[in-house]
């Protein structure tokens, strides 16, 4: 396919079909670390920028101000460099590295929201120093991701038009919350045509969103920490169930998707993929489940695939992955052929 302007190589992403146990089920990877800017947060960015211009709140060389922990801000760093847009992006010590460097190269204006390098997470902090700097600039537009329609739209006409396409049997959707754009447009789209898909919505533990105690949580880019107004883009109607995953879990699912299918995920992706295995043990034959995979693990090289980052905090649990291999009915680790 020959493109003109890199947004128009965002969707299409490619599926991983993965057999589970002896009942004839599939697991179904949507790995949209394949959107050019690394993440399903691309599709998010090029609707909610589409959407501003649409109602005139954004004008031509005007700038986009918002809050991000890193994939959302990349997709948005994509889209103003390719429109001509300036960006300026609000975050904290919490986004990877890689996240903050590729937005940078990009042409983004980063702001910390602090001088606290920690690692804590501070949205509320951030998107009140995100509305601040948008007040003082005369062309500015925040885009408020979290209460944003045009985010969970984003999702409608794409990624769930591509999942009808692909697996019109598919009977269950498992993928994160945070703003809860990505899941909620898209089981809204497979609804239209499906109505008895069953929606099943992902939360790091220390995340406020279905009602459990909150704290502190590693996994980025999802999940609403304690003292966080929810956003109105989830959907709970639409969310059958709501199902929490510790970092333990979600980080040594990555690991074991490394390492067992040379696949490289995120750790919310690895927390949707675990959450996604558990259903497959509940599930009748020949079912078919998909999992929205969000972004890469290429990012989290220094962190989730750092044995001695995991051990200082007691992340290390070989316990999970011999559970997934007992989950996907392979014996763990491979045996190589001789």
């Amino acid at each position: 396919m020959i493109v003109s302007r890199i947004t128009d190589l965002i969707g299409a992403t490619p599926l991983m079909k993965i057999a589970c146990g002896a009942r004839g089920s599939h697991l179904y990877l949507k790995l949209e670390k394949f959107n050019p800017g690394g993440s399903m947060k691309d599709r998010m960015a090029r609707g909610m920028v589409d959407d501003a211009v649409r109602r005139g709140a954004l004008k031509p060389n005007g700038t986009i101000v918002e809050s991000s922990s890193g994939n959302t801000g990349t997709g948005l760093a994509m889209v103003a460099a390719e429109r001509g847009y300036r960006f300026i992006v609000i975050v904290d010590h919490h986004a990877a590295p890689d996240k903050i460097r590729a937005m940078r190269a990009m042409g983004a204006e980063i702001i910390y929201v602090d001088d606290d390098e920690t690692g804590k997470l501070s949205t509320a902090k951030r998107e009140a120093l995100a509305e601040k700097i948008a007040q003082e600039q005369d062309d500015a537009v925040v885009l408020r991701q979290h209460r944003n329609a045009a985010n969970s739209s984003s999702y409608v006409d794409t990624l769930a038009v591509d999942l009808l396409r692909e697996v019109p049997s598919l009977d269950t959707l498992v993928g994160s919350v945070g703003t809860g754009g990505s899941l909620c447009g898209t089981a809204h789209g497979l609804k239209r045509h499906s109505p008895t898909i069953r929606v099943i919505g992902v939360e790091p533990r220390g995340s406020i969103i279905f009602g459990g105690p909150g704290g502190e949580y590693l996994q980025s880019g999802t999940g609403v920490p304690p003292g966080v107004e929810i956003g109105t883009v989830i959907d709970y109607g639409i969310i059958d169930t709501g199902f929490t995953v510790d970092d333990i879990a979600a980080f040594n699912t990555c690991r074991f998707m490394a390492r067992r299918f040379g696949l490289l995920v995120g750790g919310s992706a690895g927390a949707v993929i675990y959450a996604a295995l558990c259903e497959t043990t509940t599930m009748g034959d020949m079912s078919n489940i998909c999992a929205i995979v969000g972004d890469g693990g290429e990012k989290y090289l220094d962190t989730i695939f750092n044995d001695a980052w995991m051990d200082d905090r007691g992340l290390i649990d070989l316990s999970v992955e011999a559970d997934l291999a007992v989950a996907i009915g392979t014996d763990y680790p491979m045996q190589l052929a001789a």
